[in-house]
């Protein structure tokens, strides 16, 4: 547990009040130092042989970490006070933002869950001859390395190197694991004299490798390639890029560690009931295909996931969610800084969301230019697309006047366009943004320029799953009362129900994943609970009749958390006993329909008019009962068989 704090002011180019921000924190915090990975490098040592230390500088973090090896201690944790807030051409205070950062980096952190993956390094390479052929001889070493070449090209003279003949046309897996199927396979048949022989083509042989290394210049095998693991990809005509990828290639031999970045609750997953579809949020959105259908839920290939969580901030039902490190954390880090910043006489801070990309331009801004306002306050995420309209509406709640999210080339904007729209229809469109730019200096300008709108009066901390944060952070912005209108294909809304058309079936009730739809035991009713209904479909596809539409919305009121009836009819008493059961116009309806037919002819109409019990009953005593028969067969006996034998 972290006890004090050792600051730098970086040869004097920021400045740095120790006593305030010991006060701010709670920590207790050294005399600033102004050249602390270099001449001043002692008090960075003794802080470590103390332990319980954090150094507040990110910058010369292999220093601090190879002489905590050196000295045999823990590595400590390392905070950035002067990128993120020490170099900037604002003249406000900084200190709420510094103690802010302080409170956020110690934060416990998740343990990372991760998995093992193999790699023989067995390489394949795709491309044209002369290409393919230098890249096999560069990795000859390194690998064991195939080089598959189009149909018709010559094939080399030498043994050296596998070669075949073929067309890739299907690919699947990724590091360690990728499984091909070539067509017009050709394979050198070694005897003989003069030029290497190859067998007949065939179609359809299976082969597997570890690495893919793909010069063809062609299309490539996989969607979002630059995110499969084992799958190299380089224009064959640049030669830079070729021997980049060789390089990576020679890397790719051994055991390494996968994150292992969602984790699934199948029970939870809406994607479909009875073999009917319904939510495909997450395996629309899904830039690589790990994800895919298997059965009533989905199912995550762990060694193809790149952990964009672009799945984690769409899915309804919390099925699928981010976990490195989980969600919950995420939450953790944006109350802790709005907490410690207020706590600390801020006033309406400002929330810069980025991934590594945008922590790289915050520090060249840092650096070259005018850095961040004070008032904004920098939230590194390590999966941009995972943090969602929960996470936005969550911060304004928590303080926040604005959240602004900066994306990376590696965003998948159009998932984040999503989320940022459904945020906005909660939190105000001018309160969460996107600022889509790659420029440091741009970046700080449309900070500085920005106005912050006034934050929530009385900052609230919602727990719970992301449907609960989300509903109680929009019920602390907006009050207790009225729905807000939402985007297409939001995961809160209703179920708006045809009464003329509805009859009642209840096919909907029984294949709702989520409870949403109930009915009454006692009565033909169809209920609904607005604050379960995730939006997901089901109900309006299995519905026979077309009666159900869904109208997506947030609504605030008590009354969402409490069924109410969307259609009711009046029982039918059964002419026999008197027992409600049925839809009194569903027995009309059928009466009429089937009183001309031959096989309800007399009294048989009736039947329809009888509940359960009375049904079986009157057919049971019915001249033509099916339950009726002849009086069965006496089984034999060992006597009958002896007696039988002594007849004879």
């Amino acid at each position: 547990m972290v006890k004090s704090l050792i600051t730098c002011n970086c040869s004097g180019s920021f400045t740095l009040d120790t006593d305030a921000l010991s006060h701010a924190t709670g920590f207790a915090t050294h005399r600033p130092c102004s050249a602390l990975c270099t001449t001043q490098i002692d008090v960075a040592a003794q802080g470590l042989t103390d332990g319980a230390t954090a150094i507040c500088c990110t910058q010369e973090s292999r220093v601090f970490e190879a002489l905590a090896d050196e000295l045999d201690a823990p590595q400590p944790p390392l905070i950035d006070l002067r990128d993120r807030a020490g170099w900037t051409a604002d003249t406000g205070p900084t200190l709420p933002k510094m103690s802010a950062l302080v409170a956020e980096a110690l934060l416990p952190a998740a343990p990372e869950k991760t998995m093992d993956v193999v790699s023989d390094g067995l390489c394949l390479i795709i491309g044209p001859a002369d290409v393919a052929l230098a890249a096999a001889d560069a990795l000859g070493d390194h690998l064991s390395v195939t080089v598959l070449l189009r149909p018709g090209e010559d094939i080399p003279d030498r043994r050296d190197i596998d070669v075949i003949a073929g067309r890739l046309v299907r690919a699947q897996g990724a590091l360690g694991q990728f499984q091909l199927r070539i067509d017009a396979l050709q394979q050198v048949q070694p005897g003989g004299r003069g030029a290497l022989h190859l067998s007949d083509p065939r179609d359809g042989a299976q082969t597997e490798c570890d690495i893919l290394l793909d010069l063809s210049g062609d299309s490539p095998l996989f969607s979002a390639p630059e995110k499969r693991d084992g799958y190299l990809r380089a224009d064959p005509t640049h030669g830079p890029s070729v021997a980049a990828a060789i390089l990576a290639a020679s890397h790719l031999s051994g055991t390494f560690e996968k994150p292992l970045y969602v984790k699934t609750e199948p029970l939870l997953c809406a994607h479909a009931r009875a073999e009917q579809t319904g939510c495909t949020r997450c395996i629309d959105l899904c830039p690589t295909g790990a994800i895919t259908p298997k059965g009533d839920h989905v199912s995550v290939d762990p060694l193809i996931c790149a952990g964009c969580g672009a799945c984690s901030a769409a899915c309804p039902s919390g099925a699928i969610s981010y976990d490195a490190p989980p969600v919950d954390q995420m939450f953790r880090r944006i109350q802790t800084l709005a907490k410690a910043y207020l706590d600390a006489d801020g006033h309406a801070p400002r929330l810069l969301v980025v991934n590594a990309h945008g922590a790289e331009m915050i520090r060249l801004s840092a650096r070259h230019g005018q850095g961040l306002p004070a008032d904004v306050i920098p939230l590194e995420a390590p999966a941009l697309n995972g943090f969602g309209h929960a996470e936005c509406v969550a911060a304004l709640a928590a303080g926040f006047a604005s959240v602004t999210l900066l994306p990376g080339p590696t965003t998948d904007r159009d998932a984040l366009s999503a989320q940022i729209a459904l945020a906005q229809a909660i939190g105000g469109p001018d309160r969460i943004s996107l600022l889509d730019t790659t420029d440091p200096d741009a970046m700080s300008q449309i900070l500085f320029d920005g106005v912050a709108p006034p934050p929530i009066a009385q900052p609230v901390r919602p727990m719970g799953s992301r449907r609960q944060i989300t509903r109680q952070a929009a019920r602390a912005l907006h009050g207790g009362d009225g729905a807000l209108d939402l985007p297409d294909g939001a995961p809160y809304g209703a179920v708006l129900v045809d009464p003329e058309s509805c009859t009642l079936c209840l096919s909907c009730v029984s294949l709702c994943p989520s409870g949403a739809l109930g009915d009454n035991p006692d009565l033909p009713q169809l209920r609904f609970q607005e604050d379960a209904c995730l939006q997901c479909g089901l109900c309006a596809t299995v519905c026979p009749e077309d009666a159900i539409a869904l109208k997506p919305r947030l609504d605030l009121s008590d009354a969402a958390l409490d069924q109410r009836i969307l259609n009711e009819e009046e029982p039918f008493a059964c002419v026999e006993c008197g027992e409600l059961f049925g839809v009194k116009s569903t027995i009309a309806r059928i009466t009429e329909k089937l009183s001309s037919h031959a096989a309800f002819s007399g009294d048989k109409i009736r039947m329809i008019q009888m509940c359960d019990s009375c049904r079986v009953n009157a057919q049971f005593h019915s001249d033509n009962s099916p339950f009726t028969g002849g009086e069965r067969p006496r089984p034999r006996t060992t006597d009958d068989y002896l007696s039988k034998r002594r007849d004879h």
